[in-house]
């Protein structure tokens, strides 16, 4: 992946939405992992959903609209691993799948009981890798015009699904930066309605707001723990 390398636009987006079609993976640190040459990493995909009135605002930066809104879901507590970590929806590819495209509206149908047929893909960003789990995973960014309902499919996989409305994730004083006191490893963080987002979904989020037009002055200076943040919403720095 080279540095300054954009998404596939695959339709013509929302005019809210047309900054962050535009992408490039030099848009956060978080977006320019690549496999080593001596690995095959798998592939893998996520939804980047994005529903809120079409026409753009005109008195708000980057023509944000009230009620815009983005798909998370939050893994259960229960499970062994990224237990509690907020995601978009998405995962492994399958044999089956034909294109990262089926992948995410696969596996958000499986996640969020989503009807993949009201929703419209708009761009393919670039391949991220994921050191931790050795995935490739493309994150493809869509638009629902007319939100279908979403709920926890399998409550043994999923605690919660949400759609969070973006002017929530803009405010300052939801936005911190985690650090690993031994590793010095660094993610940008986000809080909203008890849910901490952070990794590689807090990098796409911090990419797509540096872009967007959207985005408000905030303390980056807020530096946080890491394990101690981590631990108080039940998650743990494994799988990042």
């Amino acid at each position: 992946m080279s540095t300054g390398s954009k998404g596939t636009l695959l339709g013509e987006p929302p005019e809210w939405l047309r900054k962050v079609c535009q992408m490039s993976v030099d848009a956060h640190p978080r977006l320019m992992l690549s496999a080593p040459d001596d690995v095959t990493p798998r592939h893998a995909a996520v939804l980047m959903l994005f529903a809120g009135p079409e026409k753009a605002d005109p008195i708000t930066p980057g023509g944000l609209p009230d009620g815009a809104d983005v798909l998370l879901t939050q893994r259960a507590s229960t499970m062994r691993q990224h237990r509690g970590q907020v995601a978009f929806p998405g995962g492994a590819a399958d044999e089956e799948d034909e294109g990262p495209i089926a992948t995410a509206l696969r596996e958000a149908q499986e996640e969020t009981g989503l009807d993949p047929v009201g929703v419209r893909p708009l761009v393919l960003l670039p391949r991220i890798y994921i050191p931790p789990s050795g995935f490739d995973v493309t994150p493809v960014l869509a638009y629902w015009p007319e939100p279908s309902p979403v709920w926890v499919v399998d409550p043994s996989e999923a605690s919660r699904v949400a759609r969070v409305p973006v002017h929530e994730l803009i405010e300052p004083e939801n936005r911190f930066v985690l650090r690993h006191a031994e590793f010095g490893y660094e993610s940008p963080a986000f809080l909203t309605d008890g849910m901490l987002i952070w990794g590689f979904t807090a990098g796409l989020l911090a990419g797509m707001l540096t872009v967007s037009g959207w985005e408000k002055p905030w303390d980056e200076s807020d530096v946080r723990d890491m394990e101690t943040t981590l631990a108080e919403y039940g998650m743990e720095v494994r799988g990042r």
